[in-house]
């Protein structure tokens, strides 16, 4: 076997490079990548803006995405065998910390995340990963299934910060994969009500296609003053800001119902201009939300059960040694992306 690995060596740039098999040590696994998908981190660090943060990351390997199968089990490990279909859930905390102790891991400080400097990702054909964070998939569910468990988490975590139940009504500012994996788990937990604005009408139109109630395009609309009249003048209980942008953090104490929730899911950088009265006059509550836990075997479940069809936000697939193709598309054409996927032989 030969481990080669896309290794992102300048700006928009892969270059493939031999790298050693992998050192299955005990409590590990060895897996075969097979399936990556593309987030926007990763394309943050495609396009240069990520090295504004990690000035001396490069050369590195992207991807955190990842489903793939078990070709070797180290020492001590109980529960997989060669030939298991898995996913990896990309953040190894420590295990020992108040956060990890109380079971919110994904607030570890000492939390080794794939494709995070220093640590390396998965865009290779074999890595090894600690047995207690990889989850064998059932049959059912295939390995670019296992892959997008991991945005499908954040979704899940999003929903669950949310107290999302039957028959809430919710609002996600933002249409691209986040929000609508944020969407497919809200309908799952039994949403009722479910606006999606967006400035994008592709992502609207697929927001529709995964059971959207309700579509407002905010470059055409006044998105506070639309979703007002939506809903009698009342909200939503629950209002998901997934866009990562000031304009949109903005609006969500506008939108939230009186004694409802906003959750911040998008990643904003800088000063939000943000009235509070609206807050504290609506008795609303603020969630933040910080990547994801305990969140795959509900993932899994949802998807071998036919309950969320995940496959459903990928619109495109690129082999290996196409990568940069699937990356560039990503970054040039985002009006006509979702999520693309890279798919290993």
């Amino acid at each position: 076997m030969r481990n080669i690995a896309a290794v992102m060596t300048d700006i928009r740039t892969f270059d493939f490079q031999e790298r050693p098999m992998p050192k299955v040590s005990a409590g590990e696994v060895g897996i075969a990548v097979k399936d990556v998908g593309i987030c926007g981190s990763d394309m943050h660090f495609f396009n240069g803006d990520a090295q504004k943060i990690f000035p001396n990351a490069l050369p590195f390997i992207l991807g955190h995405e990842c489903g793939g199968i078990i070709y070797e089990v180290g020492e001590g490990v109980e529960g997989f065998k060669e030939g298991d279909r898995v996913a990896i859930e990309p953040g190894v905390p420590c295990g020992s910390c108040e956060f990890c102790r109380a079971g919110r891991y994904n607030l570890c400080k000492k939390v080794r995340f794939l494709a995070t400097p220093p640590y390396n990702g998965g865009l290779q054909k074999y890595i090894s990963y600690p047995a207690n964070m990889v989850y064998r998939l059932p049959e059912n569910v295939s390995t670019m299934e296992g892959a997008l468990l991991e945005p499908l988490s954040v979704g899940l975590h999003a929903a669950r910060r949310g107290e999302v139940t039957l028959g809430s009504s919710i609002t996600i500012l933002g249409g691209g994969c986040i929000g609508l994996c944020t969407l497919l788990a809200a309908k799952a937990l039994g949403a009722g009500r479910c606006i999606v604005a967006d400035i994008v009408d592709s992502h609207l139109e697929k927001a529709m296609e995964l059971g959207a109630t309700d579509v407002v395009n905010s470059k055409r609309e006044n998105a506070v003053e639309k979703i007002a009249a939506l809903t009698d003048g009342e909200g939503t209980d629950v209002v998901f800001e997934t866009a990562g942008i000031s304009a949109t953090a903005s609006q969500t104490g506008y939108i939230v119902k009186r004694g409802g929730t906003i959750v911040m899911v998008g990643n904003i950088f800088g000063d939000v201009p943000f009235s509070f009265r609206n807050i504290y006059v609506k008795e609303a509550q603020i969630r933040g939300v910080f990547r994801y836990h305990s969140t795959y075997p509900m993932a899994i479940e949802a998807v071998a059960s036919g309950r969320i069809d995940i496959q459903r936000i990928v619109t495109g697939v690129y082999d290996f040694k196409h990568a940069s193709e699937g990356f560039i598309q990503a970054l040039d054409h985002k009006d006509q992306c979702i999520k693309n996927v890279i798919h290993i032989e």
